[in-house]
C-alpha cells in the first residue's frame, strides 16, 4: 500500500477526550474515530489489526474444538423473559420496539439466542459435547464510555458457549477454553493472568477472569509472585499457571487457605480481556434445553459461556507495547510488516530502489506501507514510529549511491545498514 494514496488522518497533538494511552495513540494513529459516545468507525489501519486479532482468537477457538456460527446483533425479548434476565439486566440493554409492537433488543451477549439454537435441534446425549462461537458485534449501554476501546458501548466480542452432558464434560470443555484462552494471548504478544472473580449479571458458580496488567487497569489483582517469573522469562507454562493464586478485588479473601505469604503476594492493576463462566443447567433449566439420556431419560445439559473482547484487545496490546513515540505492533498483529521510507521522494535513484523493493516485498506477500509522499524525513519517522510497524526501511540517497539501505526495529530502536538485498531478503525471510 502506498502511503500517498492509503487512508490514514495522523494527528500530531494528543485529542483532549483521551485519558489513557491507547486511546490517544490510536486516536493519532488514525486507527478509530468517534462517531458517538463509547462507539467508533474503525479506519483502514485499526481495521487491519482488529482483523488479525479476530483471526488469531479464530484459529485457537476451532484448535480447541469449537465451532464458528453467526448470531444477529438483534434479539427478541421472549428467549431473555424466558431465562428471567430482560427486566434483571438493567438499563446495559438497548431495548427496540419494531412497527409492529414486537419487543427486540440489541444483544449484549447470547446465552438465551445459542441455547434456543441449541434445544430445537440437539436431541441426544450421542450429540454432545458441543461448542459453538461467533464473533459479533454487541451493545452495552455503559453509563459512563470512556477510554476509547477499552470501555465502549459498541464492541466486538467473540463469545463461545458449550453443551455437555453433565458436569464431567461440562469441566473438560471449560479447562479446553482456559487454556484456549492462554494460549489466544500469548499468540497476541501479551501473558494474561487467570484470576478467580465474579460472575455478574451471566451467572454462574465458576468463574475465570483473564487480566493484562497495566496501571491504566480497573479491577485491583491478587496474584503469587511466581506469574512475575512467568512473564519475565516469556514462556507461558499452560499447566502451571492455573495452579498459582490469582484474584481480583472481589473474590480476594486476605485470611484465606490458598493466598500465598506476605512476601509473595503482589497486587496490580489489570485490564480484563476475556472471561468464562460455567454456570450448569441455569439456562438449560429455564429455557427447557434438555436431551436424551442414555435410558432415554431427560437430561438438562450443561452449559458454559467464554467471552474475549476482540476490540477491546487492541487497547490492551497498546496499553502493553508502546513508548513516547508510538504504538509497538507485535508481528502477529501488526497492520503492515515493513514500513518502506523513501527519504527524497522524486530522486531517480531513491525511487527506482523503492519501486523495486516495493515490488519484490509485495510479490512475497510481505505487508509493506510505501511511504512515498512528498515530505522531510522527520514527518516520515515520525509517522513510522507512531503506527508502529515491526521495521522500517529507509532509502535516502547517500546510501543508495553505494547500493546501501538502513533497516530500522520499531521494538528495539536498532539501526542497521545494510546492502538492499540483504534487507529485502531479511524481510522476506
Amino acid at each position: 500500500m502506498r502511503l500517498s494514496v492509503y487512508f490514514l488522518p495522523t494527528l500530531k497533538e494528543n485529542p483532549s477526550e483521551a485519558q489513557i494511552v491507547s486511546h490517544r495513540l490510536m486516536l493519532r494513529a488514525g486507527m478509530i474515530r468517534q462517531s458517538a459516545a463509547g462507539i467508533y468507525s474503525w479506519l483502514p489501519l485499526g481495521h487491519r489489526v482488529l482483523k488479525k486479532v479476530e483471526q488469531i482468537v479464530r484459529e485457537e477457538q476451532d484448535a480447541a474444538g469449537a465451532q464458528e456460527l453467526l448470531m444477529p446483533t438483534i434479539q427478541s425479548a421472549d428467549l431473555w423473559r424466558e431465562s428471567g434476565r430482560y427486566e434483571a439486566y438493567g438499563k446495559e440493554m438497548l431495548r427496540i420496539i419494531d412497527r409492529h409492537d414486537r419487543e427486540l433488543l440489541y444483544g449484549p451477549t447470547n446465552e438465551e439466542l445459542i441455547t434456543d439454537i441449541f434445544r430445537r435441534d440437539v436431541k441426544s446425549y450421542r450429540d454432545l459435547p458441543k461448542v459453538l462461537y461467533h464473533i459479533q458485534w454487541k451493545f452495552r449501554d455503559e453509563i459512563r464510555p470512556r477510554f476509547g476501546v477499552m470501555r465502549g458501548r459498541e464492541f466486538l466480542m467473540k463469545d463461545a458457549y458449550s453443551f455437555d452432558a453433565d458436569f464431567a464434560g461440562a469441566k473438560r470443555s471449560y479447562e479446553a477454553m482456559y487454556q484456549a484462552y492462554l494460549k489466544t494471548f500469548a499468540r497476541l504478544g501479551l501473558t494474561a493472568i487467570p484470576v478467580t472473580a465474579d460472575s455478574g449479571a451471566i451467572g454462574g458458580n465458576l468463574s475465570h477472569e483473564f487480566h493484562i496488567l497495566a496501571e491504566t487497569g480497573e479491577s485491583q489483582l491478587y496474584y503469587d509472585a511466581a506469574y512475575e517469573d512467568v512473564m519475565k522469562s516469556g514462556i507461558i507454562d499452560i499447566s502451571m499457571l492455573g495452579k498459582y493464586y490469582a484474584a481480583a478485588d472481589e473474590k480476594h479473601d486476605p485470611n484465606g487457605a490458598d493466598v500465598p505469604p506476605a512476601d509473595r503476594l503482589r497486587t496490580a492493576r489489570g485490564i480484563e480481556v476475556g472471561h468464562i463462566f460455567y454456570f450448569g443447567t441455569k439456562y438449560s433449566k429455564a429455557m427447557n434445553a434438555v436431551v436424551a439420556g442414555p435410558g432415554g431419560e431427560p437430561v438438562l445439559a450443561e452449559m458454559g459461556s467464554y467471552g474475549i473482547g476482540v476490540s477491546r484487545l487492541l487497547g490492551a496490546i497498546i496499553e502493553a507495547s508502546h513508548d513516547a513515540a508510538g504504538i509497538i505492533w507485535p508481528d502477529s498483529v501488526a497492520p503492515f510488516k515493513v514500513g518502506l521510507v523513501n527519504l527524497k521522494a522524486g530522486d531517480a535513484r531513491c525511487d527506482a530502489a523503492c519501486e523495486d523493493i516495493y515490488r519484490v516485498l509485495s510479490e512475497n506477500k510481505v505487508e509493506v506501507l510505501y511511504d512515498d509522499r512528498d515530505e522531510r524525513a522527520g514527518v516520515k519517522f515520525n509517522t513510522m514510529d507512531l503506527i508502529g510497524l515491526p521495521w522500517q526501511l529507509v532509502v535516502g540517497p547517500k546510501g543508495i549511491a553505494n547500493g546501501m539501505v538502513e533497516l530500522k526495529s520499531r521494538r528495539t530502536g536498532e539501526k542497521h545498514e545494510m546492502s538492499l538485498e540483504s534487507a529485502v531478503a531479511r524481510m522476506v525471510g
